[in-house]
């Protein structure tokens, strides 16, 4: 039998695995933004964006002081978390260059610009906005043309002083 997901799923949340709790909050509380919204035990926290059960869980049931896992291997490979607006994205980007935070890659994927960076634990992130779906690049067929080409860094804070 033929199956088609239903178009309105959306994946609701990611638990992550992470040596230390209290370094990887500094990083998706601290930085990020994100709220605690409850802790589980001492080895698991559960942290959300406007008051959502949980969009990430950070535990170390199997992870505690471990080393991360190799670039390497099967597993994952980011974390997207979308931003509402362009200006939201812009905002961040302004808090990673402040806080001198390393980026792995920068870009324009027709659909999206996305920013690239790791965690402390070395878990992909990929911060992003969509462009409204008008605005998606199509072949003339009506397919979907995504790509990756610079980001246009200047463009993208110039949201800012709007």
């Amino acid at each position: 039998m033929n199956y088609t997901i239903p178009a309105s799923t959306r994946i609701g949340h990611v638990h992550l695995k992470v040596a230390d709790i209290n370094r990887a909050l500094k990083f998706y509380q601290e930085l990020l933004g994100f709220q605690i919204m409850q802790w589980y035990g001492t080895d698991a926290v559960f942290i959300s964006a406007g008051g959502y059960h949980h969009h990430i869980g950070l535990n170390t049931w199997y992870s505690k002081n471990a080393a991360p896992a190799p670039q390497r291997s099967a597993g994952l490979f980011h974390t997207a978390i979308l931003y509402p607006t362009r200006k939201d994205l812009a905002f961040i980007l302004k808090r990673l260059i402040d806080a001198d935070y390393p980026m792995t890659g920068m870009s324009d994927h027709g659909v999206s610009e996305a920013l690239y960076m790791n965690d402390p634990d070395d878990n992909g992130v990929e911060l992003y906005w969509d462009r409204p779906r008008e605005l998606w690049p199509r072949d003339e067929q009506g397919g979907l043309l995504m790509g990756t080409a610079g980001l246009d860094i200047k463009g993208l804070l110039s949201e800012l002083d709007s």
